[in-house]
């Protein structure tokens, strides 16, 4: 791959950009700081699902037991059961959905208090992700931020608690997708539904922007950051690839943001050019 198509894409631009990307049938590969730490913001929410698919496969949850939603659970941010009654149970399964495909903080909440932020941390060691990891619950957006609750061991490192939510690295991110599409995350069709789950998620501004794009993806979101981790199903190949840019200097959380905009436009690069021959 020429990287002078990416250098020039990034040229100027106000902000810092860690990616890693793979071709999954020829193997082909580019990174820029992919070993870099990031934060991830929402895309932890992937190896929060791979861990409750875990749980429920080793008989340590069932997907349709009920789990209880307390007004106080509520949280600010991406979702919809904010706007649910406090009293109502939903099946974990439905909490993994709202999850991923609607980002729904509340519900990632909810899973973890079922599941265990360090059980996140424990799959992704079986699975070699040694530096992504699962800090804390949400927070919240803006000025309705909760406190800090629910943090693994990890998330108690003084270290770590810059990265809030999660940390982990584009290369890491790659590799768990990469291990979705071979079938090697919990089992084969555990993987499948997972990557089912992800190709239904509604946040489309990044990687899957461009019309006609076909993704299995996860985005993120912060004031000064934007993220997406994803499988892009191109003609004749499968890109995996996660996209990282951070400490940009101005809020904008409209659908033309800076930052979702070099992402798609670097998802389009890496995609034509990873999949020639």
């Amino acid at each position: 791959m020429d990287p002078r198509r990416i250098r020039d894409r990034l040229a100027g631009f106000p902000g810092v950009v860690c990616l890693h990307s793979k071709n999954l049938d020829s193997a082909a590969e580019f990174g820029l700081r992919a070993d870099e730490r990031v934060r991830t913001a929402s895309t932890i929410k992937l190896p929060i699902m791979v861990a409750a698919f875990a749980s429920v496969a080793a008989g340590r949850a069932s997907w349709d037991e009920p789990l209880l939603l307390r007004e106080e659970d509520k949280i600010s941010g991406s979702g919809v059961l904010t706007e649910f009654s406090g009293g109502l149970r939903l099946p974990l399964r439905d909490l993994v959905h709202l999850m991923i495909v609607v980002s729904d903080n509340t519900a990632t909440n909810l899973v973890l208090d079922r599941i265990g932020a360090d059980a996140v941390n424990e799959q992704m060691d079986l699975l070699g992700l040694r530096e992504t990891r699962c800090l804390r619950k949400v927070r919240g957006d803006g000025q309705q931020l909760k406190p800090p609750a629910g943090f693994s061991k990890a998330g108690l490192i003084p270290d770590n608690q810059r990265f809030g939510l999660g940390v982990s690295t584009p290369r890491e991110m790659v590799v768990l997708l990469e291990k979705l599409d071979r079938g090697e995350v919990v089992s084969p069709e555990a993987s499948k539904e997972m990557v089912a789950i992800l190709r239904r998620q509604q946040s489309k501004d990044g990687i899957g922007r461009r019309e006609g794009t076909v993704v299995a993806s996860k985005s993120g979101s912060l004031d000064a950051l934007r993220s997406d981790v994803g499988i892009v199903y191109s003609p004749g190949a499968r890109i995996a690839m996660a996209i990282t840019v951070d400490d940009m200097p101005r809020p904008d959380w409209s659908p033309e943001n800076a930052g979702l905009l070099l992402i798609a436009d670097l998802a389009a690069i890496l995609t034509e050019e990873l999949r020639s021959p």
